[in-house]
């Protein structure tokens, strides 16, 4: 199955621009058409795993500890943490190398920081 990526209200909009200016077939979610602002992390992680979407975040404090915790009861998508400082190229180049280079069922019930 295709890796679809969904944005959490944290990340960095540029991201999501740049890659959908790059590579248009990404299906890269932003989170308000998401529905995930305003949400808690766990309901985040919810909404991810209900859609089949890896999230992708900038909330390396408080998003493992979630993940950890949802991961206990139900499957989760993924998730990919970027690093605050990771270039935007950089970012852009790595998420469309995961979605060009992997299949959506590598990520289930794994999180990744970037850069690896």
């Amino acid at each position: 199955m295709i890796v679809r990526f969904q944005a959490d209200a944290d990340l960095n909009q540029n991201i999501v621009t740049g890659i959908l200016r790059r590579e248009p077939a990404i299906d890269f979610q932003s989170a308000a058409a998401g529905g995930l602002i305003g949400l808690e992390d766990m309901k985040v992680l919810d909404v991810t795993a209900n859609t089949g979407r890896i999230l992708v975040s900038h909330d390396r404090r408080t998003m493992p500890v979630w993940f950890a915790d949802f991961i206990e009861t139900k499957p989760s998508s993924g998730v990919l943490i970027l690093a605050q400082n990771v270039p935007i190229k950089e970012a852009i180049e790595t998420l469309i190398l995961i979605w060009s280079a992997s299949e959506a069922e590598e990520w289930i019930n794994r999180i990744a920081f970037i850069p690896f």
